[in-house]
C-alpha cells in the first residue's frame, strides 16, 4: 500500500507495509530516536513478548523512496472493561523525516489493516490537534475513560467499520504500558 500525504510543504510518497522480522532493530532505533529516549522503544519490545497484546499484523512501517524505514505505528490489544479494543502506541517518525507525511501514511495504513481484521475500536492518548484527521474523537463521548488521569481532549477513540454500538467503560492497557 502506498499513501501520498501532504502534511507540510513537501509531498512525498511512502510505501507502507507490515513490519518484518528484519525491521526489528531499525524500528527500535527509529522509535528511540523519535522520542529522544529508549522508553517507547522498550515498550514495543515488552509488547512483543506479551501474547495477549501483540498482534504482529498490526505493527506497520513506512519506507521512503530510498527503502529506509521512516515511520512506525503499532496497534496492540487492549480492552474497555472486558470488550476487546486496540491501542495505538507508539507512533514514531525518524527525525529528519518528520512533517513530511510518513507518520500520517503509516497511521492510515495500520488503521486500514485493523478495519480489514474487522476490529471495532481504536484508542489513542495523543495530540488532540493531530489525531482527529484520522477520525478520532474524544473517548469520553462514548463513555470511555482511562484508568488514570489524562486530559479529556487527549484520550481519543476511533470507531471502525461503522460499529453502531461502542461499550462504555475503563480502558485496560497491556501490562507493558505500566498503567
Amino acid at each position: 500500500m502506498t499513501d501520498t500525504i501532504d502534511d507540510s510543504a513537501q509531498t512525498m510518497s511512502w510505501r507502507t507495509r507490515p513490519e518484518s522480522p528484519a525491521d526489528r532493530a531499525e524500528v527500535y532505533e527509529l522509535t528511540a530516536a523519535a522520542f529522544g529516549r529508549a522508553e517507547e522503544a522498550d515498550l514495543v519490545e515488552a509488547l512483543r513478548s506479551d501474547p495477549g497484546a501483540w498482534l504482529p499484523d498490526l505493527s506497520y512501517v513506512a519506507e521512503g523512496p530510498d527503502g529506509a524505514v521512516a515511520a512506525y505505528a503499532l496497534l496492540t490489544r487492549c480492552h474497555v472493561d472486558e470488550v476487546p479494543a486496540l491501542a495505538l502506541a507508539p507512533v514514531a517518525v525518524r527525525p529528519g523525516r518528520q512533517r513530511q507525511g510518513a507518520g500520517a501514511a503509516v497511521v492510515r495504513a495500520v488503521l486500514e489493516a485493523a478495519r480489514g481484521r474487522e476490529e471495532r475500536l481504536v484508542l489513542v492518548l495523543g495530540h488532540p490537534e493531530y489525531y482527529p484527521r484520522f477520525g478520532f474523537t474524544r473517548a469520553s463521548a462514548y463513555g470511555i475513560r482511562p484508568g488514570f488521569d489524562a486530559p479529556d481532549e487527549a484520550m481519543m477513540a476511533l470507531v471502525l467499520n461503522g460499529s453502531a454500538c461502542v461499550a462504555p467503560g475503563t480502558i485496560r492497557y497491556p501490562t507493558a504500558f505500566g498503567v
